[in-house]
């Protein structure tokens, strides 16, 4: 045999025993409870990237448990995090973790339904947050075609094997394309699509949006625009029949610049931009775009201009010809970070720059005109016979078959029935009591992933992940 040939397969043979592995246990993992079965006929999904299969946080799943007590439902496992705030990923059982411990973004290749642990990976990440919050990273991992790609807070482009663990390439964005260190460092998720990985790099020399080859990391094309990396992450739509990418764009500039960005993947081709910035410095785009029916698109941002009205948001309409027009606008519309759902041609959100101002709101989708906005506050029960006054504040939504889960910012998890006559409140637990729960929960195979960011104000429990089970039971 050729000694090419012969280490070939010996090279195949070693990654084959090492993805083959069973799953570990490991420092800071602690198992409760084995999850309830899946509910017979129950339809299940994977979640892939941040906000899902359908880059947008609405879940096809059903078989889901409508209820639970004041605790919550049923802890399957949890484990210690790190910092960050990136929305795991999983995969065919395979939850990917992207954190940041002891100085190193990490990568943690977990079982979905046990929390032990396949393989790690880490790299030095110097960052250091200017404004106090998380030095973690901020962007989802990817999982597609069994790679993995990440975008860290420093700009570091990563692919690595979901098998194995190991590093297939990486580009050093920060490095190659002069991105500066904006407000909160690098935060926007990949897109991969159709053989590419497109991020919202926003370099210098006006380099916005970059695609590199998935297999191999090669550099295919890059769309020059001032508009720099925001903290949106851009999704893939069809317009008028042909496949675009939108990326709400806007960096760290002054006067603040940004805006959509539409892109035809296969020709690497700007096609239009539609401006849509609060003029004010520090300010950010940072919730995705909503496709909105045929053709149409939703943005919105939190930080109102009082002097200016381009500022909450707006619902732009694309023409044959490619060219976009502004529909409607509404500048009490701004969401800081959280997507906001369009379902039944309404739109449903919590709007608010700060977290005392939040609100539930209702819009519709056609006129922007606003039903409803509700504070969602009440008094939760603490220690010594105490109140704490609790509220939902700058929380986020996740539709799951005609209802919402949602979770906010200090723990709580509740459903909520949302229509244009109002919202209501369903079965409400607080899963702990910690700030800057800001992170979308993971939902796939009838398992909920919650992020704890902060220590519990209560107990005093370090940053966590949560595996809830939400198998509905008979």
């Amino acid at each position: 045999m050729r000694p090419l040939l012969l280490a070939t397969l010996l090279v195949s043979s070693l990654i084959s025993r090492v993805s083959a592995a069973p799953p570990a246990e490991w420092d800071g993992l602690t198992f409760h409870r084995p999850p309830a079965p899946l509910p017979a006929g129950a339809q299940s999904e994977n979640w892939p990237r941040f906000q899902g299969p359908r880059d947008a946080p609405i879940s096809g799943e059903t078989g889901i448990r409508q209820d639970f007590p004041a605790e919550g439902p049923p802890v399957v496992w949890e484990c210690q995090k790190g910092s960050g705030y990136a929305c795991p990923a999983i995969v065919d059982g395979k939850l990917i973790l992207f954190h940041r411990r002891n100085g190193q973004e990490t990568l943690d290749c977990l079982d979905a339904e046990t929390g032990r642990r396949f393989w790690t990976y880490a790299y030095p990440a110097a960052y250091q947050d200017d404004f106090g919050y998380s030095d973690g990273p901020r962007a989802g991992p990817v999982v597609s075609g069994g790679k993995i790609y990440t975008f860290g807070i420093t700009s570091w482009l990563k692919c690595v094997d979901l098998a194995t663990g190991q590093l297939a390439w990486e580009v050093d964005c920060q490095k190659k394309y002069a991105v500066q260190k904006y407000f909160f460092g690098s935060g926007s998720s990949p897109l991969v699509q159709d053989g590419l990985v497109l991020v919202n790099v926003g370099g210098g020399d006006e380099q916005c949006v970059v695609a590199f080859d998935a297999a191999t990391g090669a550099e295919k094309y890059i769309i020059k625009h001032p508009w720099g990396q925001s903290y949106s992450s851009p999704i893939a739509a069809t317009w008028h029949g042909a496949k675009r990418v939108l990326c709400f764009t806007g960096g760290k500039s002054e006067p603040s610049t940004g805006g959509l960005v539409v892109v035809d993947p296969a020709t690497g081709q700007l096609e239009s931009t539609f401006p849509w910035r609060a003029r004010r410095y520090p300010s950010v785009n940072a919730s995705s775009p909503v496709l909105c029916g045929e053709n149409q698109v939703f943005l919105s941002h939190a930080y109102i201009d009082r002097d200016h009205d381009q500022n909450g948001g707006v619902m732009i309409r694309c023409d044959p010809s490619g060219k976009l027009s502004q529909v409607w606008n509404m500048p009490t519309l701004g969401c800081h970070w959280m997507t906001p759902i369009f379902h039944d041609n309404h739109l449903y959100a919590f709007s608010g720059e700060k977290e005392r101002s939040a609100e539930l709101v209702c819009h519709e989708a056609a006129t922007g005109r606003q039903l409803w906005h509700q504070k969602m506050a009440w008094d939760q029960p603490g220690t010594g016979g105490q109140t704490i006054p609790m509220s939902l504040y700058r929380a986020s939504l996740l539709k799951i078959g005609s209802r919402f889960l949602c979770l906010g910012e200090w723990g709580t998890l509740c459903w909520l029935d949302l229509s244009p006559a109002g919202a209501q409140r369903g079965a409400t637990a607080q899963l702990f009591t910690a700030q800057q729960s800001w992170t979308l929960p993971a939902l796939s195979r009838g398992l909920l992933y919650v992020l704890q960011n902060e220590e519990d104000r209560l107990s005093g429990t370090p940053p966590r992940l949560l595996c809830y089970d939400l198998r509905a039971t008979p």
